[in-house]
């Protein structure tokens, strides 16, 4: 009989990783302190989207990106099957827009590795720009064109993820408050703020910006820190775009509900999701750059969420040493939990069958700060 596994987070890391796992004939327990999705994991905009948003070089954090990026079509095909439940997955393709003559050299270098990775892309530029988005500032000069990049609606992906997983088997509870880790030696013990004791062979820990707190008992600092991602809304049906468009200041992705969803401004706020009138000012004075006409209209809808953000941008997936060796982490996915979340899944499961794994994953070792 295989091991039980306990997650502690049930966003879309911890309720990926936990699918995996039950797929992989494990006993799996959630336990989540607030309500399942909804923090980081429900408030995203669901772009998948390695290439535009890893503009400087094919780095460990792009090659596991990428991956995901690869694992997804087959992945939410699985994920809708075993939860019966639908959700959008668009393969839109993304413009990254430029503004000035001089930053075409740097579109070009990003292309020129790109495509040594899979990109089929192409700078575009005049007639062929304008036809693709008819609606774009004219003082947009070029465009990154990437035809792979995708995107999904994340609370309906999340929703379904949860539902997956219990019909899969996975044991959820949430609601929980505080979890707090008692034994880690010869089994893994937890006790909750209300009142109830679980105990398991393994444990990851997936709890995003919560993290640090589950960890301090273990006497190792993991650098995981929220960060405030305040996202706005626009009806897309009053002004329709096709693809997701980025630039360096944020995105504008157009969902099937009918939202022109815009992102994000950030800031650190500790664990407030307050939504603030200079974040979502900043993203209107972007947004009309981008799409002149959104300067007439007003968001419907305004929200934010909790990014857990690393020291060096980028995740702690890995198993620690030592007396510490049941627990394992797959945590700080900043602004890519959704994305990674099937990469995630499959290397914390190869990790918990101690299977060998792409040496560029020990980039992410939980580790690397101590």
């Amino acid at each position: 009989m295989k091991e039980s596994i306990m997650v502690i987070g049930g966003g879309v890391i911890g309720l990926s990783c936990a699918l995996e796992l039950r797929q992989r004939g494990y006993e799996v327990t959630v336990l989540e302190r607030n309500e399942c999705g909804g923090q980081a994991s429900g408030a995203a905009a669901g772009m998948l989207a390695p290439y535009s948003e890893n503009v400087e070089s094919p780095d460990e954090f792009f090659q596991l990106c990428l991956q995901s990026l690869q694992l997804y079509p087959h992945w939410q095909e699985e994920v809708k099957r075993i939860s019966q439940m639908s959700f959008e997955y668009t393969s839109s393709g993304s413009l990254y827009v430029v503004y000035h003559e001089a930053d075409l050299l740097a579109l070009e270098g990003r292309l020129h590795w790109q495509r040594q990775y899979g990109s089929t892309g192409a700078i575009i530029d005049g007639e062929e720009l304008f036809r693709l988005e008819p609606l774009l500032s004219p003082e947009v000069r070029a465009a990154l064109y990437t035809p792979e990049e995708s995107h999904l609606y994340a609370p309906d992906y999340v929703r379904a993820l949860e539902q997956a997983c219990r019909n899969a088997g996975v044991h959820i509870y949430d609601r929980l408050g505080q979890v707090d880790l008692l034994q880690w030696d010869s089994e893994v013990k937890v006790s909750t703020e209300n009142g109830q004791h679980f105990q398991s062979d393994q444990l990851l820990i997936c709890s995003g910006a919560w993290a640090q707190q589950t960890t301090e008992v273990l006497g190792l600092a993991f650098p995981i820190y929220p960060i405030r991602g305040q996202i706005c809304a626009y009806d897309r049906k009053a002004h329709p775009i096709q693809h997701m468009v980025f630039s360096s200041q944020g995105y504008l992705v157009g969902k099937e509900n009918g939202s022109l969803v815009c992102g994000a401004s950030e800031d650190i706020a500790g664990f407030s999701t307050e939504v603030t009138e200079r974040g979502i000012e900043r993203l209107k004075r972007w947004n009309k750059k981008v799409f002149p006409k959104l300067d007439d209209m007003q968001p419907f809808h305004r929200w934010a969420g909790l990014r857990p953000s690393t020291q060096d941008g980028m995740p702690l997936i890995g198993r620690l040493s030592g007396e510490r060796s049941r627990i394992i982490l797959a945590a700080g996915h900043y602004r890519n939990g959704i994305l990674l979340s099937p990469a995630t899944a499959k290397l914390a499961a190869d990790i918990v069958e101690k299977k060998d794994i792409a040496a560029y994953n020990l980039a992410f070792s939980p580790e690397r700060f101590v």
